[in-house]
């Protein structure tokens, strides 16, 4: 079968792998579409900390059924699904309580024996697999992972009716994260970004404000002025130095700032400003089943515009393209989706 591969640091090729054999508990997947995640970027410049090349790329994903193990009972050849692409020992207290997030032993594709996603097949254990309502095609069923990523940061976050959110980064994550945002009630969400076609798609997603910091050192200050005031919620969805301590000063005393985005590198931040004002940072690890589950009902019920943040649609043989684009943001690219026609 074709698989996608990061072959090293900025090199993606298409190489001929054997197919997957599902194991007993596991469901063999003929993939229609992956998604190019900001973490599969990370891994991209070799700067991911457990998913390195060589290694078959991506995690995003969905397809039709082919093939199922002799102990799996939820599914059959011909059911159309997704993947919550993570597994846990099943025993521990994290898993136990619903938090397979936590678990000292967490798996998930392109790590050790489990192939990553974007190949013409894919296995995965029965646990994780989720059906597509009636409905749902199959780029949506892509984009049901990292919705979640924006379900759980807003859960984490704790956003309700009225909230004033700020979402720092008008990437994928960030553009999911504040539609989850709104979902739960927010009536203020401001986006920031440096480009002005991510901030058009945030406002074609729901967002009520959008502002370009390019070049704006003290863009906190424009940022309160545009809302007129400071913000209950803010989420971090963009990497980069200073960042935690911006987000502070966006806050309201008592506020909390939620951490999505990957980060390389330390970050300061002025404690004085965090402690004496009763402020919180709370960082946000992908998804629990129930955000999973929570994602699939609400892209089922139209209540997120997924068309607004894809942008591209790239065989496998311009995966290459498409990770060229994602990381440099290049001809107004935002979610890119690799498509197989097996």
């Amino acid at each position: 079968m074709k698989a996608v591969f990061v072959q090293d640091a900025y090199e993606v090729v298409v190489k001929e792998v054997d197919m997957p054999e599902p194991g007993n508990n596991e469901v063999l997947i003929k993939v229609k579409a992956a998604g190019i995640c900001g973490s599969d970027i990370h891994t991209y410049k070799g700067l991911h900390p457990f998913r390195k090349p060589p290694v078959i790329i991506g995690h995003e994903l969905s397809g039709e059924v082919v093939q199922v193990g002799s102990a799996v009972t939820k599914f059959q050849a011909g059911d159309r699904v997704t993947v919550e692409p993570q597994t846990g020992c099943g025993t521990c207290e994290y898993c136990l309580t619903g938090n397979v997030n936590y678990c000292e032993n967490r798996g998930a594709p392109g790590i050790g024996a489990w192939y990553g996603a974007m190949a013409e097949y894919f296995a995965a254990p029965e646990q994780t697999v989720f059906k597509l309502p009636d409905g749902m095609d199959y780029e949506q069923g892509a984009l049901v992972e990292p919705f979640a990523v924006g379900v759980h940061a807003v859960r984490k976050a704790g956003i309700g009716v009225g909230d004033k959110v700020a979402i720092l980064g008008a990437g994928p994550i960030g553009l999911l994260a504040m539609a989850a945002a709104k979902a739960a009630g927010a009536t203020t969400l401001l986006v920031t970004d440096v480009m002005d076609y991510a901030l058009e798609s945030a406002m074609n997603m729901g967002a009520t404000h959008t502002l370009n910091i390019m070049n704006k050192k003290d863009w906190m200050q424009d940022a309160k002025a545009i809302v007129g005031g400071t913000f209950d919620k803010v989420l971090i969805a963009a990497g980069v130095p200073g960042i935690v301590d911006q987000s502070l000063a966006l806050l309201r005393k008592g506020g909390r700032v939620v951490t999505i985005a990957m980060f390389h590198g330390d970050q300061t931040f002025n404690i004085h400003n965090l402690q004496n004002q009763e402020k919180e940072i709370v960082g946000c690890m992908t998804y629990t089943r129930e955000d999973t589950i929570t994602a699939i009902d609400m892209i089922a019920a139209g209540a997120v515009n997924l068309e607004a943040i894809v942008s591209h649609r790239l065989s496998p043989e311009q995966a290459a393209e498409g990770f060229r684009l994602v990381d440099k943001k290049e001809d107004q690219s935002l979610k890119v989706l690799v498509t197989f026609d097996n």
